[in-house]
């Protein structure tokens, strides 16, 4: 079985197209500037990648593209569009409504549109992409694996926040958290790695990236996560504020004249490292760079990083009484060995020490925690786009 899956955003497209049967990745591509000038970039397995620069109005003539592509005589993976099994669609808020992954129908758009309150950027540009899919490949069955499922499992103590209860009532304001799909990846392979029953662990997942969160897993059930209502609560990411005093936005409301959209863009957008490096950058590599040359701006912004992170790992030890595991994964987490070392460094209350030459790697599974360390510490790439074909191939079948 094949299966396309798909991350549509307001004007990009993401894809992986996969042989489930092996688990093998087909090929895959970007999708770019979708609505402006157009570029596809297609990546067979095991061959260069291919751009094409043309206009691409609309997201049916992006999931068109990607069909060519696929299909190409020269660079394409497949002979006709009928070899597409089935398509996987990320989402990225399903709010109460899914605690798993469905078959779309027309219930199921129904519902996803209903949780676009929730997420206004991301869940209209998720449905745009069901629906080009539709009117390109009718009769092709398609899966909704959502960003907030995994998190479903959370208990009330941990889902609500201390505001007047009627807002939660009234509009469903409580935690939901993301990043769901990869944590429920990375929990799992920590498991596998480790040989034990995930049942029997209780795991701490940092997905650090420029978008980041910290998920408890106990027993194989995310318990408690970093992320809110919205993506913007929790870690300071790198252009998002994470976790402040609410009343910081009256006060610079104030201050600068702003409105709360304004407001609201300054968190989102000029937060995070980009902000507290003064501006240096949003990506960690830069922000290391300068750190290495002795900016003091530059270590305000990592040190505040690393201890927002240790916070929250601390936090989850308490709330799950004890761990047995911190993993690390996304593009910072899988690729920044001195990250992983200073965020290990401040855990050694924990039992845990760390194996510098083992740390030394990115981007492959390793547990880099010494043998005598009582809590295991491992790096382990995240893999979305193969949770969700496994999750459609299951669904499908």
């Amino acid at each position: 079985m094949k299966i396309l899956v798909i991350n549509c955003g307001s004007s990009s497209l993401k894809y992986q197209f996969i042989d489930i049967e092996t688990e093998t990745v087909l090929a895959k591509g970007l999708v770019e500037r979708i609505g402006i000038d157009g570029r596809l970039k297609h990546t067979p397995a095991g061959k260069d990648a291919v751009v094409k620069e043309e206009s691409i109005p609309d997201h049916n003539k992006a999931v068109s593209m990607v069909i060519e592509a696929l299909t190409d005589p020269e660079h394409g993976v497949i002979s006709d569009m009928k070899e597409i099994d089935a398509v996987g669609h990320r989402i990225v808020h399903g709010g109460e409504k899914f605690a798993s992954s469905v078959v779309i129908n027309d219930e199921v758009i129904a519902a996803i549109e209903e949780c676009c309150d929730l997420a206004p950027l991301h869940n209209p540009a998720n449905l745009i992409g069901i629906h080009a899919c539709q009117e390109l490949m009718p009769g092709t069955p398609m899966v909704a694996v959502f960003d907030t499922s995994f998190h479903q499992t959370m208990p009330e103590k941990a889902y609500t926040y201390g505001i007047p209860y009627e807002y939660y009532e009234k509009y469903k304001v409580r935690r939901y958290g993301f990043h769901g799909t990869s944590h429920r990846y990375v929990s799992g392979r920590v498991a596998a790695i480790l040989g034990k029953p995930i049942e029997d662990l209780k795991i701490v997942v940092c997905h650090l990236g420029n978008g980041a969160s910290v998920c408890a897993v106990k027993n194989g059930e995310s318990v408690d996560t970093s992320m809110g209502l919205t993506p913007l609560e929790g870690l300071i990411m790198g252009t998002r504020s994470g976790d402040l005093d609410p009343a910081i936005l009256q006060f610079i409301m104030n201050k600068e004249n702003l409105d709360i959209d304004g407001m609201l863009n300054v968190l989102n957008k000029k937060s995070g490292i980009l902000g507290v490096s003064n501006g240096i950058s949003s990506d960690f590599r830069e922000i290391e760079n300068a750190y290495a040359a002795g900016d003091p701006a530059a270590k305000r912004a990592n040190d505040a990083f690393v201890y927002r992170v240790v916070k929250y790992i601390g936090a989850y030890a308490a709330a799950m009484n004890g761990i047995d595991a911190v993993a690390f994964t996304a593009g910072l987490g899988e690729n920044n060995a001195k990250i992983r070392k200073e965020i290990c460094d401040y855990l050694g209350y924990l039992g845990l020490k760390v194996d510098d030459e083992k740390n030394n790697v990115r981007g492959k599974e390793v547990v880099f925690s010494t043998e005598d360390s009582k809590v295991a510490a491992l790096l382990v790439p995240t893999d979305e786009e193969m949770m969700i074909a496994r999750d459609t191939a299951s669904l499908v079948k």
